[in-house]
This record gives C-alpha cells, structure tokens and sequence, in this order.
C-alpha cells in the first residue's frame, strides 16, 4: 500500500490544477477561466518531486545506517500528517494558500522519497532469486492502482458536488460557474491521501528487519536467523546461524561508496541506473502531469470555458482514469508476469523502443490526429505510450537497482538510482509546462512565453527515450541470480569482474 499512497499523493495535483486557478485566480471579464501564473503551476506541480529528491537520497542513506524497519515507519508518518496538512490553508489568500500547499507538498514528497529505496531494498532481500523481480515489480505496480485511484476519487467528489452545486458554464456567468463549495473538492482530493497510508503503519511495524541486513550489514547472525524464523515460520536450527555466521566472516567486500572497489565493480552499473532512470521520468512524468493540457489540445477535453469548474475536474479526471484503466495499470502487471521469464534488459529495451516509436508517431503527422474523427486514434496511441512505459523502463528502472549493489550500500544506491529520476520529474514537469505553450498568443495559458508547442515537444520526448535505448546497454541482467552472485559480496579476487555467460542467458559490461 505504500507505493498505492505515493502514486496517489504525486498524481493527485495534477487533476486539481486547473480548479486552483479558477477559484484562486479569476480575472473579472477574462475571457477564458482563470489560470495559476506559471511560477505557481511549476511550484504546485514540482515541489512534491523536489522533496521526493531529497527524500531518496537521505533515506537511502539511512535505511544502509540504522536498518530498513527503523526507517520504514518514520517515512509513514510523515506522509500522513504532510497529505493531511497540504488541504490545510492559513487564510483565504491565493499567496497563502499556494505557499501552504507547496511547503506541506515538499515534506509530503520527502517521506514519499523514503519508500523507494527501502520498498525495494526490504522486498529483494526477502524474495528468492526465482521470483525476486516478479515480487519487487509487483510493490511498484501498486503506483498503477494510486494513479486510478486518484482519478476516481476526482470523479466521485466532483459529481457528487456537481450534482449538489449545479453551475452554468463560464462562458455563460464567469463568476457563478466556480461555486464557493469547490473550495472543498480540491483540499477532499489531496488529504484522501493520508487514508490508505494510515492504514499500512501497523503492519510496517510488525514487519522484522531483514535477514540480510542483519546478518551481512549489523553482523548480528543471532538475530538474522530469529528474524527469518518469523518470516518463515519455522524454526531455524543453530546450523543456519552457523552459515550465517560463517558466510560474515568470509566476506571481505567492506568498500565504500567513493571507493576505486566500487568504481571498478559497480561503476557503469551505477551509471546506467541512474542514467536510464533520469530520461525515463522526464518523459513518463511530463505525460502524466500534463495529459489534461495535451487532452484539451486535441479537443478531446472540451475547452475550459465551455464547463463549468467542478465540470472540469470530472472531465479531467475520467480521462485520466480511463488511460490509467486501460493502460497504465495492465502496463505494471504485464511486466510483473514476465518480467522472470524474459528479463529485466528485454522488458527494458523493448519499453524505451516502443515509447520511442509511439511518442514519435504522435508528433510527426500531430496535425492530422486534432481533427475530430482522429481523436480516437490519437488517445489509442498516447495510451501505449504509457504501456510500454510501464510494461517497459518505468518498473524495471526501480526492480534493478534493488538486486545489484551490495546490501551495506544497497538502499544508498536505489536511492541515488531513483534521485537521479526525480531529477528528470522536475525536468519533465517543470520544462514540458513551458515547452507545450503554442507560439500563438490566442492559444496560451495567460502569462505564460511562447513555447515550441506541443507537437514539438513530443519530438522531444521521443529522443529522450531514443537515448534511454543506448543508456540501457550499461544495466546487468538478473534474473535468475541471487544478490551475493549479483553484487559480488562473496568474492575474495578483485579481479573476478568478469560475469561468464551461457549463451544468451545474462548479459553485462564488464566493469
């Protein structure tokens, strides 16, 4: 349920945007619904992602320190009191009201950071070798249901006002289009959020750290092998505690993550995981955040003052809802199903080449899909874009960094890993939000500069994920390996850098 809230807390902006700039933003006589002002919709958009950052790389770094159970709850928490907190307000005051949605969405992104290097860390070091990917894979296609969740929680508050507020049409009575209750629909949607999260933290703390943890990073054999006889439910005879003891004594991989150890070992690893990762999110959270924006440019949402503001954010969100539906979530559970028969590298090189192709089918002839018989066509295509983001680099870019680097480093690594891709969020949500405005004047959002418009943007992401091809080639295989083979812990020879393959079955570069 976590990567469930995290999804929810990151997407569930996006569906209330363009009601923040009705309600906080209306200009007497403007022609078209209010707006937020670009700096305002870059912040609101973004500041979760920066938070999210930070959050990475600290509790990366944490989780290596004091253990994944320790840290798992704390990260909890704060999303609970930050998603009850960013509906909260201390006037009525636009300044004010975006200044507490944006402070509490930092902190709420922070603890959202936290859950994906320990989410991953705790499930590859409790997984067997087998199943390990198909189980990891299955934490982050939880993302997929947070996302139609957050759609349908939209959809039920705004018709449940609509019908209890009915408006006329802006185009119609501007100021009684946006009723005063709508003030409440946006603060219901982002604070849903704390829900789902409340519910999970006493099962977190009932979870044992786990075994490879303690037994590889504490050097606490005693207690790895308790921990492992609650997991499993069997009682682990001193035998195994001697194994354990043994295999901690034989391991003489203690380097550092600033080493010339870890360079030569896990260099380019390190490379292609944060680098895959960074071009994935530019592209797969520009499309998320921004597919209203994209929507409205086809004509498949109407135009903002054709409805009315609760209208709008229904509209928005059954669209959103319907690509979550049809292509996100399948996206997630195609490669939970594969991803231990055919691999990580497969899944990966076959999603940024299929993302390549779509993205780049879209904006060549874009002109031809914004006509009215052709919206249809377009939404079908936009949608497998998002499937073989998910069915592709958006779930093995999390699944690999959690299975190739040591365990005193591997929450560290994830979290650089994944860092590295929020890095490209904010590229993607910050960027795309100026880079989509059409050259015509008419056609902008106020107080926004020209951009190169849409169609030019999507040339744009398209060689992004060209880029996330060849970046792929630098990321392991590893399926079917455990994590000492994979991270090489047991190893005594420094030089054993080399991975002997059988045919096809693994592949690497040699570091």
């Amino acid at each position: 349920m976590g990567f469930f809230t995290d999804a929810y807390d990151l997407f569930c902006v996006s569906l209330v945007t363009k009601l923040l700039g009705r309600i906080y933003y209306h200009h007497d006589g403007a022609l078209k619904p209010g707006t937020l002002p670009p700096n305002v919709a870059a912040a609101v958009n973004g500041v979760a992602f920066c938070g999210t950052l930070a959050g990475q790389l600290f509790f990366g770094w944490l989780g290596d320190k004091l253990g994944r159970k320790k840290v798992y709850g704390m990260t909890l928490m704060l999303m609970v009191i930050c998603s009850v907190a960013s509906g909260l307000s201390f006037s009525d005051k636009p300044a004010s009201v975006m200044a507490t949605l944006c402070f509490f969405r930092f902190w709420l992104g922070f603890g959202i950071g936290g859950d994906y290097p320990l989410s991953a860390t705790i499930m590859s070091e409790y997984a067997n070798k087998k199943t390990r990917g198909a189980f990891i894979a299955a934490v982050f296609a939880m993302q997929g249901f947070g996302i139609l969740a957050g759609g349908m929680v939209a959809i039920i508050v705004a018709a449940a006002f609509k019908s209890a507020y009915p408006t006329p049409a802006y185009q119609d009575a501007p100021i009684l289009s946006t009723p005063p209750q709508a003030d409440f629909v946006w603060r219901i949607i982002v604070m849903f959020g704390a829900l789902p999260a409340a519910l999970t933290y006493y099962w977190r703390m009932k979870m044992p750290e786990t075994a490879r943890y303690t037994a590889l990073v504490a050097k606490n054999a005693k207690q790895a092998a308790s921990d492992m006889s609650k997991v499993l439910q069997v009682e682990i005879e001193s035998e195994s505690n001697t194994i354990i003891a043994n295999n901690n004594s034989t391991t003489t991989t203690d380097f550092g993550l600033f080493s010339k150890k870890f360079l030569h070992r896990h260099g380019l690893h390190l490379l292609g995981t944060t680098s895959t990762w960074f071009l994935l999110d530019i592209a797969f959270y520009s499309q998320n955040l921004f597919q209203k924006d994209i929507f409205t440019g086809i004509g498949w949402i109407p135009a903002p003052k054709t409805m009315n503001a609760l209208e709008e954010v229904y509209k928005i969100a059954r669209a959103q809802t319907l690509i979550a539906l049809c292509s996100t979530v399948p996206g997630y559970w195609f490669t939970v199903f594969f991803i231990d028969k055919i691999g990580r590298f497969a899944i990966q090189l076959m999603g940024f080449f299929f993302m390549t192709v779509f993205m780049f089918a879209l904006a060549i002839p874009y002109d031809h899909w914004t006509h009215k018989e052709n919206r249809i066509g377009f939404v079908i295509m936009y949608s497998l874009t998002f499937f073989f983001a998910n069915f592709g680099p958006n779930a093995t870019t999390f699944v690999v960094p959690a299975e190739i680097f040591p365990a005193r480093l591997r929450s560290t690594c994830h979290g650089i890993s994944a860092a590295a891709g929020k890095a490209g969020a904010m590229i993607g949500a910050f960027g795309f939000l100026y880079a989509s405005q059409p050259k015509d004047p008419t056609k902008r959002d106020a107080g926004y500069p020209a951009g190169i418009g849409i169609r030019n943007s999507l040339i744009v992401l398209g060689c992004i994920n060209a880029l996330g091809v060849v970046f792929t080639f630098l990321v392991p295989e590893s399926k079917g390996r455990s994590l000492e083979e994979m991270s090489k812990e047991n190893e005594d020879d420094d030089d054993s850098n080399e991975v002997e393959m059988k045919g096809n079955e693994f592949r690497t570069v040699p570091v």
